[in-house]
């Protein structure tokens, strides 16, 4: 397979990013509704903001972060993307290089260095996450030199599904986010009802890590379970609109923001895309050969 160039990977994570506004995800921000003092305006003008950045051509996992970040609070003035620029640098710079995603994902993971965790960590403390508190190694929201990466990412891997990416090479998004994906279109659904299958399955699958960090794991458990009790043999599709709209308000009045699903969900579609994109890519310049 061929790499992609910056204009592909921005247009790839555009895409991704408006596919997750479009589709209803129950206690996230979307078209449908707004919530957690945020609007949709703000996700699309975060979006745009990050696209070159994430994207430049041959650019550092972390200056791709931390860059990203920046230009996210600079235009919109909070916290909105951070989860999402944590997951898509890595895929990012991964689709730059030749041959499938997977393998090429896995050395842009093995090859992270000090500069990395530098834009990383700085890219966190600029986002400052609600609920992200002190931990006694590797405190990301000091001053102090920037740990290892993966190290960092390893200790806080049990409490934070982005962290835990980094560590099994983006295994949720392979092993949760792409079947889903692939079984909703196989059943038949269409955009945006493709999309709210990957969401539903980050949210009753585990316990939602942004939801843990605010209110503790207990809360993310019960909204999982709860989620997975009220939406159990849902078929999704204009039938299943009330339903999903319900659970979404109930989430928002309580102010719970399953936010881990909703970056995970954004990941998922910019790695299917950046994977047709390829094949695409390579299957032209076959047929150009012939």
């Amino acid at each position: 397979m061929t790499v992609l160039s910056p204009a592909a990977i921005a247009e790839a994570y555009l895409a991704a990013c408006r596919a997750e506004l479009a589709a209803i995800k129950p206690g996230n921000v979307h078209v449908h509704a707004a919530g957690h003092r945020m609007s949709v305006a703000d996700f699309e003008a975060s979006a745009v903001l990050s696209a070159p950045v994430l994207a430049a051509s041959g650019a550092r996992v972390g200056a791709r972060a931390e860059g990203a970040v920046s230009a996210t609070r600079a235009g919109v003035g909070q916290n909105t993307n951070l989860g999402i620029v944590l997951l898509c640098a890595p895929l990012a710079a991964a689709a730059e290089r030749p041959g499938p995603l997977r393998p090429a994902l896995a050395a842009v993971l093995a090859g992270l260095d000090a500069t990395d965790a530098a834009g990383v960590f700085a890219a966190i403390r600029l986002a400052a996450p609600g609920g992200l508190g002190r931990a006694e190694r590797h405190d990301v929201t000091t001053d102090a030199p920037a740990p290892p990466l993966l190290a960092a990412m390893a200790q806080a891997a049990g409490r934070d599904r982005i962290a835990r990416a980094y560590v099994t090479g983006f295994e949720d998004l392979f092993e949760t986010g792409l079947p889903a994906l692939a079984a909703a279109r196989a059943a038949g659904l269409s955009e945006p009802w493709t999309t709210t299958a990957v969401h539903l399955a980050f949210l009753t699958g585990f316990p939602d890590s942004h939801l843990a960090r605010k209110f503790g794991i207990e809360t993310a458990e019960r909204v999982r379970a709860e989620a997975k009790a009220a939406l159990h043999g849902l078929t999704l599709g204009e039938g299943a609109r009330a339903a999903l709209l319900a659970r979404d308000a109930a989430l928002k009045a309580a102010g719970h923001n399953p936010g881990t699903s909703a970056d995970l969900t954004v990941a998922t579609l910019f790695l299917d895309a950046l994977d047709q994109r390829k094949a695409e890519a390579t299957a032209g310049q076959a047929a150009s050969c012939q």
